[in-house]
This record gives structure tokens, C-alpha cells and sequence, in this order.
């Protein structure tokens, strides 16, 4: 079977039974199937493989606490600055942090931890977190929340180039063999 056809089954089957457990089973936990997604394309997008896999959590996970980090700074300074102010300021501290922070080569994937920055802001801004960027569990705490939905998305992707790769390399059914 051709790899692409082998990497559709594989990634249709495993993001259909992902997202079925983030809505369903495990919807009660507040899983993010959106930033798994983010994630599972990172991977991809990288080149796949596990030095894809070895790249992109860390550099997510920066990204999250960055993100998360420059969120509690406009919080906290949007009283005396202004939103618009404090979120520029903050915003910017952390995206030279994240560009910096890739001197390390543990943090190397820039864009991957804008991916994580990003999911961790969209999903406070947007699900009305705010209030709870210091609360101590997955279901209220973007930071949590987001860091675990995007690594299991990452392991998904991993997941998903295994098997294709699996299922590409099995030999077709010919008319001679049926």
C-alpha cells in the first residue's frame, strides 16, 4: 500500500478515536482536541520521526508556560497600563524569550513553541480562563490543560507515522492469493 494511503488510514482512524475520547469518555478532564491537532501537525510538519517528537514537546511546552507566563503579566499590569499596553508588553518579552530560548537545543523548534504559546492564549482568552491561570487542575488551568492536550496530540502523531509506516510496508493482496 502506498505510504500516503497507509498515513490517511492511520491518521483518519487515530484522530476519529482521539477526538471521540476528548468529546466523549474523557470530556470531563477538558482535553483540548483543537491543540492536540496543532500538535499532531507540528510533528508532521517537522519532518515526522521521533526527533520531530523529541523537538516539538519541549519547544510546545516553553510556548505554554511563556504564553501562560504573559498572560499573568497582563493581568497583572493591565490595571495600571491598560490591556492593550500591558498585553503588547508582555507579548513581546515573551516572543524574544521563546526566540532566545533557542540557543538551547532542547528549545530549538521556534515555531512549535509559538504553537504552544498560542494555544495556551487563545484558549484562556477564548474559554474565558482568566480567572483561573492559577488554579491547580487540568480542567480550569490553561497551562495544564493545553501542555497535556498538545502532548498527547505529539505522541499521536508519532503514533500515527508508526503505523502507517506499518501498514504501507505489509504486501498487497494480489487476485493470486485472495
Amino acid at each position: 500500500m502506498p505510504l500516503l494511503t497507509a498515513l490517511a488510514l492511520s491518521i483518519g482512524v487515530l484522530g476519529g478515536v482521539a477526538t471521540w475520547a476528548f468529546v466523549g469518555p474523557a470530556a470531563g478532564v477538558g482535553l483540548q482536541i483543537w491543540a492536540a491537532f496543532v500538535a499532531w501537525a507540528a510533528f508532521y510538519h517537522s519532518g515526522g520521526k521521533m526527533a520531530a517528537l523529541r523537538a516539538n514537546i519541549p519547544a510546545h511546552i516553553l510556548g505554554a508556560v511563556v504564553g501562560w507566563l504573559a498572560l499573568v503579566g497582563t493581568t497583572s499590569l493591565a490595571g495600571g497600563l491598560g490591556v492593550p499596553v500591558a498585553a503588547g508588553i508582555c507579548v513581546g518579552i515573551g516572543a524574544a524569550a521563546m526566540v532566545m530560548a533557542a540557543n538551547l537545543p532542547l528549545f530549538g523548534s521556534i515555531p512549535s513553541s509559538v504553537y504552544g504559546f498560542a494555544c495556551v492564549a487563545g484558549y484562556a482568552l477564548l474559554a474565558g480562563k482568566l480567572g483561573t491561570l492559577y488554579a491547580g487542575n487540568i480542567v480550569d488551568n490553561p497551562l495544564i490543560n493545553i501542555v497535556a492536550s498538545m502532548v498527547i496530540g505529539s505522541v499521536l502523531g508519532y503514533l500515527s507515522e508508526v503505523i502507517g509506516v506499518a501498514i504501507s510496508k505489509r504486501p498487497t493482496p494480489t487476485a493470486a492469493t485472495v
